[in-house]
């Protein structure tokens, strides 16, 4: 009877670390999106979201090409997996009016592990042969939005398309774009009903520049996107995805140690 008890003490003390991660992973994620790495190839971007800590990483197809060899994608794969990088998605990527030329990007997806690919289609109708091809693989799809004028700049037009098409097309949110676009991302995040899969960390301010008042990229958490009421909406909904560090700053992106390490920093005070 004692040595029973003493066999589950420990097996509970073995279990204890594994059981804490399992917990903290419960909550919201950090990651990468590898366009902030834009001007370093593969091996850069792997050296450094190590260096940095960063586990999730979202790459670009200048990165891992969906279109490369087979041989090419799982050898980059051995390399993350070696490090301990998981390519939890992909994108933005380019989808078409073809339904074989989407289907490499599933099949991609399904070589890498992937479960959901970020999208952006310019073509609503597009949308039928990407459903079927979601149902087929049972992976997700994310839409992403810019700003305004763009194809899903509006949180309106995008609830119109998930509204009509299967659970497993949701979001992409990009918190900068959304903000400058004149949204509250909090707001948005609610809004959306649980079908936001995926976060782009990323802050915007204004300019003015030739007269014109445009959205420029800021360091996270010194702009205009609402974090703290983003956060706390994260929070009560127990909403668990990845925020991906992202820049579209072509001076962040010249070297973005310090914008990464800055945000990485942002994302553990916001969500201790």
């Amino acid at each position: 009877m004692k040595i029973t008890r003493l066999c589950f003490l420990l097996s509970v003390i073995l279990l204890l670390p594994a059981l804490r991660l399992a917990a903290a992973e419960k909550g919201p994620q950090l990651g990468l999106q590898s366009w902030t790495c834009r001007n370093m190839n593969f091996d850069e971007v792997v050296a450094f979201a190590t260096k940095h800590g960063i586990k999730y990483l979202q790459l670009i197809s200048s990165h891992i090409d969906p279109n490369g060899t087979k041989e090419e994608t799982l050898r980059k794969k051995a390399i993350l997996d070696q490090k301990g990088l998981v390519v939890y998605t992909f994108g933005v990527a380019k989808t078409t009016l073809d339904k074989g030329e989407n289907r490499k990007l599933f099949e991609f997806a399904r070589l890498m592990g992937i479960k959901m690919i970020v999208v952006e289609p310019r073509d609503m109708k597009e949308w039928d042969n990407l459903e079927a091809l979601v149902k087929e693989y049972d992976i997700k799809l994310a839409i992403h939005n810019h700003n305004l004028n763009t194809v899903y700049g509006d949180p309106a037009t995008v609830k119109k398309v998930l509204a009509a098409r299967d659970a497993r097309i949701g979001v992409c949110l990009d918190v900068g774009w959304i903000t400058a676009a004149g949204f509250d991302a909090a707001e948005v995040l609610r809004g959306y009903n649980g079908r936001v899969f995926d976060m782009h960390f990323k802050d915007k301010t204004t300019e003015v520049v030739d007269g014109k008042v445009v959205p420029v990229d800021t360091e996270i958490g010194k702009g205009k996107a609402n974090y703290v009421g983003l956060f706390a909406e994260i929070k009560k909904s127990k909403w668990s995805g990845v925020l991906a560090i992202e820049t579209d700053s072509k001076a962040f992106a010249s070297d973005p140690n310090r914008l990464v390490a800055e945000a990485k920093a942002y994302f553990a005070q916001m969500t201790k």
